[in-house]
């Protein structure tokens, strides 16, 4: 046992060391339950240390809350700084939150856009209802047009106020030119029409309204059988001669001139005064009939089995043939116009020569009516279009060049010929000069003149604006 002991403890006490032994037993039973009794009470807490750094990042968190309720989101950490955010889910949330903000900031620039709409077609309302005159009941007028209520029920059929007027204007007068036997002669003026110049009276040969259709007809069939050298209005004077007689061709001169001047909601007619008044060009006429005559050669052509009638796909694809460049919802007139609706398929059939028939007095279908409408109202446009083109005003001048910049900036597909034919109309030439000649400078008229020469003439776009893409 002596040998057993370690040499630090040879000679203690045996007794001395069991009471030391018997002591620090019972300081470890003491330990023991004061640790345990701490795991019991102090297992859940959390160190002072990171219950303080906890404490502070909530703190900051809820700041750059508030500050983003303020509209003041990114003054504040590191948003701005580049720095990736140590809050990711915060970061999303911010980014949210600024998107919503932004989207009540347009939607409040919207409302206060509406409010301001709404307080203005007020003003005009009460303005309207304070000053207009109540609509005409234009049933009134079914009792006293010639013909009765099937008639007027014929002339007002899809038309507005302003076109019904024109047709109780026509039926007026045409009432007031029956009750005149002799029309007075307007002198030799030189602002005077050619085939108007006389002195005296002449007498009114009243034909009716399809006699003049007829005439009218007639002469456009001899007109465009011949070489078109002659004067127009000199033509017409002749031809009244050949059929009438040297002695009469002025007295129906005169009764044609007052019914055409007449009947503006006659297609025949209006066109003819257009045509005989200088206010369009003859090329105008001539080529809208040259449409027509392809549209129904195009639709025959279609119509392989030659019954007359071909699907409303088939018509569809002749005009877009026809008309490349027409806008969508033009086309889409067009085509309800010649009969289509959303009720009938595709693949339906149309009788398409019923598109180009006129009854006797002229008159149109609605398909030959929106083509020459829609043509006047494209012209319009493209002539605007060259007007912002040149960026000037109307009594401004312009020459040759400026003019052949603008033109080939708003259609860039016009070739050289028909941009030539464009550029003679405008500065009423015969001739140009050659391109990149001095003289081209010098040549120059009012962007008024300019313009109006070209709405008289035969101009309309060639294709579009921009050059597409090429894939």
């Amino acid at each position: 046992m002596s040998l057993a002991q370690s040499p630090g403890v040879w000679g203690e006490d045996p007794v001395k060391l069991t009471l030391a032994l018997k002591m620090v037993r019972q300081d470890l039973t003491r330990t023991q339950m004061e640790l345990n009794t701490m795991k019991a009470n102090f297992g859940d807490v959390v160190p002072r240390r990171d219950f303080e750094m906890q404490e502070k990042t909530n703190k900051d968190l809820q700041e750059q809350v508030l500050v983003g309720r303020q509209g003041r989101m990114g003054s504040y950490g590191w948003a701005g700084t580049g720095d990736q955010s140590p809050y990711p889910q915060l970061e999303c949330l911010k980014a949210d939150y600024e998107e919503v903000c932004k989207e009540h900031e347009i939607l409040l620039q919207l409302h206060m856009s509406t409010l301001k709409e709404r307080d203005q077609f007020h003003s005009e309302l009460q303005e309207i209802q304070s000053t207009s005159t109540p609509r005409p009941v234009w049933i009134k007028c079914e009792h006293v047009v010639a013909g009765g209520p099937e008639r007027w029920h014929m002339l007002a059929e899809g038309k507005n106020s302003d076109q019904l007027v024109d047709v109780l204007l026509e039926e007026i007068g045409e009432g007031l030119l029956r009750e005149k036997n002799f029309f007075p002669g307007l002198g030799f003026g030189e602002h005077i029409p050619p085939f108007l110049r006389f002195d005296g009276v002449v007498e009114n040969k009243k034909p009716t309204k399809k006699e003049v259709v007829k005439l009218i007809r007639d002469f456009w069939k001899e007109r465009l059988a011949e070489d078109q050298k002659e004067k127009f209005s000199d033509f017409f004077f002749n031809f009244l001669e050949h059929h009438f007689g040297p002695d009469d061709a002025m007295a129906w001169a005169y009764t044609i001139f007052e019914n055409i001047k007449l009947f503006h909601s006659n297609e025949v007619m209006s066109q003819f005064y257009a045509v005989l008044m200088g206010k369009i060009k003859e090329s105008v006429y001539i080529k809208e009939k040259e449409t027509v005559a392809q549209l129904l050669k195009e639709m025959t052509n279609t119509d392989s089995q030659n019954e007359g009638y071909i699907t409303i796909e088939q018509l569809s694809t002749v005009l877009k043939s026809i008309f490349p460049v027409k806008k969508d919802e033009r086309m889409q007139e067009l085509m309800e116009a010649a009969g289509w609706h959303p009720d009938i398929s595709n693949s339906d059939f149309i009788k398409y020569s019923s598109l180009f028939l006129e009854d006797e007095e002229g008159q149109g279908t609605p398909f030959i009516q929106k083509l020459w409408e829609q043509y006047t109202a494209e012209k319009d446009e493209y002539l605007q279009d060259l007007k912002q083109e040149l960026g000037l005003e109307l009594n401004d001048k312009v020459n040759l060049v400026k003019v052949r910049e603008a033109l080939m900036n708003i259609d860039p597909s016009l070739d050289k010929l028909t941009l030539k034919k464009y550029l003679s109309y405008a500065f009423q030439l015969t001739e140009l000069p050659e391109e990149g000649d001095e003289m081209e400078q010098e040549i120059v008229a009012s962007v008024q003149s300019a313009l109006e020469q070209l709405h008289m003439s035969d101009t309309r776009r060639i294709g579009p604006r921009e050059a597409e893409p090429t894939s």
